[in-house]
């Protein structure tokens, strides 16, 4: 968690106590033809239902425009109902949200610079007994034909479809994928393994549960409706079937499009502002940071990016029970409006320099946007894409919820390794959560064409 922020609600105390921590050390066009009769309907496919919908370009462009990462963050769209033909249930045009869709193909893999959707599911797979090079290429092909489609709304090929999503539009699907370590070996790639995958280090904090850590294989799903992003995982699950099993599988949400007057930066389940700070990629360096470049090394890595995934646990009962102003210097923001607590609005750039009248520093020097701040951590950037969990309630009482935590950069070794290390010795934070779950993934670039997947120039080199 990087530079959280957030907006004063009023302080709640829960009955059951997480491990109490010490403050003192806290510083409109008209719909088509309905179907003629309930056979009809019932024979209506996906693909059907998408081809035949009609005016929804002028809304789903507007959402679109509006839906792009400087303008809105929060949102998911980028794509325009126009392009997508995206269509509503016996030929009603979908709204603009349903109607938004996200380009599969390209030279970066969707859903990284994506703002983040309303859900989101993650998963880990292990390649079953006898899944060598060949299966391997052969599922990657397979799944990225079929996230090629429901990128468009359209039926997945080589699948019995389940219908879940037969009367939504695409709703900015994106699907992505990643290798872990461990697969190198397995499909006999062992001389292809990038550096940058080596194992993370134990960290001091880490309470990780293996079950639910690492894998053969990364699959991020997310869109902006439930029923669509579960459909598509279920699909991807079944293309699986005989060359990999699903090792983990984690639930995540954000703030849903429009839930707010205007669109703003998403608060995490401390009822922090989350993300203020993320790279953009109208930043100079943006790609560099994020992206392995064209002349990068391994060269089947030009395009890509390293993704680091954690569950972290938040301690939400003894964090709720802290002050306000325990709570905001802490973070070393306010909670109202992320403003710093060196002065200014959320977008303020942070003076860490900067002295109280007493002579104390403006934000704490262990407040968590200081020691995560790029000037702490050699200039060390991450492309924060975290979604918030609740999983029910432990055995004790507390909530069994907090952050998936996704971050993108071009490599680990130099991004999440350095910052977290510096996070581990002496972040405020640190306290209220409890990091769970961990994996390293190379996330490769994207398949160029229909005729092309994801993966190819790994496998096929």
């Amino acid at each position: 968690m990087k530079d959280a922020k957030g907006m004063t609600n009023k302080q709640r105390r829960s009955p059951a106590p997480d491990p109490a921590p010490n403050p003192a050390s806290a510083t409109a066009a008209p719909p088509a033809p309905a179907a003629t009769s309930a056979a009809t309907s019932a024979a209506v496919t996906r693909r059907r239902l998408l081809a035949t919908a009609g005016g929804v370009g002028v809304a789903g462009l507007a959402v679109g425009a509006a839906a792009g990462y400087a303008a809105a963050p929060g949102h998911a769209g980028t794509g325009t109902g126009a392009d997508s033909g995206a269509g509503g249930y016996a030929g009603v045009p979908l709204t603009a949200l349903g109607a938004d869709s996200v380009p599969f193909f390209g030279t970066h893999q969707a859903g990284i610079v994506q703002p983040a959707q309303a859900r989101m599911y993650a998963a880990a797979f292990d390649l079953t007994a006898g899944t060598a090079r060949p299966g391997l290429a052969a599922l990657m092909k397979r799944w990225s034909a079929a996230a090629a489609a429901m990128a468009e709304g359209r039926t997945p090929p080589g699948v019995t479809d389940t219908d879940v999503a037969l009367d939504a539009g695409p709703s900015s699907l994106t699907v992505t994928f990643g290798f872990g370590a461990s697969v190198f070996a397995k499909a006999g790639l062992g001389a292809r393994l990038p550096e940058q995958l080596a194992p993370l280090p134990a960290f001091p904090s880490d309470a990780l549960v293996p079950a639910n850590s690492n894998g053969d294989l990364w699959v991020q799903v997310c869109a902006d409706d439930g029923l669509v992003s579960f459909h598509a995982m279920r699909t991807l699950q079944q293309l699986a079937a005989g060359a990999a099993a699903v090792r983990w599988q984690m639930t995540g949400f954000s703030r849903s499009p429009g839930a707010t007057e205007r669109p703003r930066t998403v608060r995490n389940l401390m009822g922090q502002i989350d993300g203020t700070n993320n790279p953009k990629p109208t930043d100079k360096a943006f790609n560099t940071e994020v992206f392995v470049p064209a002349a990068g090394s391994p060269a089947w890595m030009a395009g890509g990016s390293y993704a680091v995934f954690r569950r972290i646990r938040m301690l939400l009962n003894s964090w709720e029970q802290q002050t306000l102003t325990v709570q905001e210097r802490v973070i070393g923001r306010y909670k109202a409006t992320g403003g710093p607590l060196s002065g200014g609005a959320e977008t303020t750039t942070v003076q860490l320099d900067k002295l109280n009248p007493d002579g104390s520093l403006a934000i704490p020097g262990d407040a968590h946007i200081r020691v995560a701040a790029a000037q702490s951590n050699q200039g060390a950037v991450l492309l924060r894409r975290g979604f918030s969990y609740a999983d029910g309630f432990r055995p004790d009482g507390a909530p069994d919820a907090g952050l998936l935590f996704v971050a993108f950069q071009s490599d680990p070794l130099t991004g999440f390794v350095p910052v977290q290390r510096k996070l581990t010795r002496g972040d405020a934070l640190s306290q209220f959560i409890v990091h769970e779950s961990s994996g390293l993934f190379a996330v490769p670039g994207g398949a160029a064409s229909a005729d092309g997947y994801v993966g190819q120039a790994l496998l096929e080199s």
